[in-house]
């Protein structure tokens, strides 16, 4: 929490652009920033055409301004919140937690949804619609916050960049975004698996996990499995404090969003033809 105080202390601003230049040189940075945006594109179609309902009933002249300044609340919320949560993974298990969150969040990302459009109210002047967008992305963005702190790992340069540049990106091409996941349902699935890989990782590193994790493979387990790549010839990754473990629960993490994802899209679609049937 300390972060959110220090926001306006010019000595912590001058720290935070010096710790954006210099991340910013590395190619890693930049695959971060990929995986924010991708992430965010993904999960937040519902929160675009909240924004694009809300504003429905504004003048012609009003309703950009009311998607433009909705969307900058949206992201100014988004990365306090998701600072918040950043820094309160450090705690031991909240990681865990937030990994297995993460699991239910990508797995659910495969199941197709219904949208209700009489649920979000139109407003009628522009204060009023920057405020529903503003909540309503409250409400609904806690999957959003859980999957790019994973995804930043503590760096707030990541998160003001990512979010600064997906959230809007969402906000102007929402139609596009949907017609492309729609008419290529294998990004969907790729997303999924990012935030399984994303997820496992997460988990592995929880300062609660990490110890066990390699003191589970620091034994005869990690040899063999060393042995094994070797073999293959492929470099050691378990023993000596390797990350084959945190490898291993990342790989984990996308055949358990897969396949908890394929059920629940399975048991969602057969619901839903009864439902045709009956009526």
């Amino acid at each position: 929490m300390d972060w959110l105080w220090q926001i306006f202390d010019p000595a912590y601003i001058g720290a935070f652009f010096t710790e954006f230049k210099n991340e910013m040189a590395t190619p890693t940075f930049w695959v971060a920033v990929g995986k924010i945006i991708w992430i965010n594109v993904l999960l937040s179609g519902d929160n675009a055409l909240v924004i694009a309902l809300a504003c429905r009933g504004l003048a012609p002249r009003q309703r950009l301004w009311g998607m433009i300044l909705g969307a900058a609340a949206a992201v100014l919320l988004r990365v306090i919140f998701t600072g918040i949560v950043a820094s309160l993974m450090e705690l031991p298990y909240l990681k865990l937690v937030g990994g297995l969150a993460l699991i239910v969040i990508a797995a659910k990302l495969l199941v197709p949804e219904q949208e209700d459009e009489d649920s979000v109210h139109a407003a009628s002047h522009l204060w009023a619609a920057v405020q529903i967008v503003v909540v309503a992305d409250i409400v609904m963005s806690l999957d959003n916050v859980i999957a790019v702190a994973a995804a930043a790992n503590g760096s707030v340069p990541l998160l003001v960049l990512g979010l600064a540049i997906s959230v809007p990106l969402i906000v102007a091409g929402a139609a596009l975004i949907m017609a492309l996941l729609t008419k290529l349902p294998v990004l969907v699935w790729a997303g999924a698996a990012l935030l399984g890989w994303i997820a496992g990782d997460v988990i592995a590193t929880d300062p609660a996990v990490h110890p066990k994790l390699n003191a589970l493979f620091a034994g005869p387990l990690g040899a063999r499995l060393d042995s094994w790549l070797t073999s293959i010839g492929m470099s050691p990754q378990f023993a000596h404090s390797g990350n084959g473990g945190e490898i291993t629960l990342a790989v984990l993490g996308i055949v358990v969003v897969l396949l908890i994802g394929s059920i629940w899209r399975r048991h969602a679609l057969r619901k839903a033809k009864h439902a045709a049937k009956a009526a």
